[in-house]
């Protein structure tokens, strides 16, 4: 074997060996099966916001309810020459927020009209305007 290439072989088992000894499966013996199912997948929700970024999760909610929340996805201006995104409805797929509702979910961050969009979000009950913040794309749910 090339003496160039050995080094380079060594770092590719050993970083085989980490993703193998990471995921908990073994390099000799028997199989193990990864769980499909865990609860730390589930989204977390809480009932009031003191993070950080809430306040700026509140002058959005401010912003988009001025623009009588609106359900079109799209991009709308926003103060300074700047835009905003709505994505229009959100699904509640993992059913984590109230059930028998219809929610909109409009960016937090304003930015260049088409730039990309983070993962900050706020998500909102189109008839009570009951209002989740997501700083972690529906990941974890903030009330406001």
């Amino acid at each position: 074997m090339n003496a160039d290439r050995l080094p380079r072989l060594r770092r590719l088992i050993a970083g085989l060996a980490l993703v193998f000894a990471l995921s908990g499966l073994a390099l000799t013996g028997p199989a193990v099966v990864a769980p499909t199912h865990t609860d730390a997948a589930q989204a977390a929700v809480y009932s009031s916001c003191t993070i950080s970024r809430c306040s700026a999760a509140r002058t959005a909610r401010t912003g988009w309810s001025s623009l009588d929340w609106p359900t079109s996805s799209g991009w709308y201006s926003w103060p300074y020459g700047q835009y905003n995104y709505t994505g229009g409805t959100f699904q509640n797929r993992e059913r984590q927020l109230p059930l028998n509702a219809t929610y909109s979910e409009y960016d937090v961050y304003s930015r260049a009209r088409g730039a990309a969009r983070d993962a900050y979000r706020i998500v909102v009950n189109r008839s009570t305007r009951e209002t989740w913040f997501t700083p972690d794309h529906y990941v974890t749910f903030y009330k406001l």
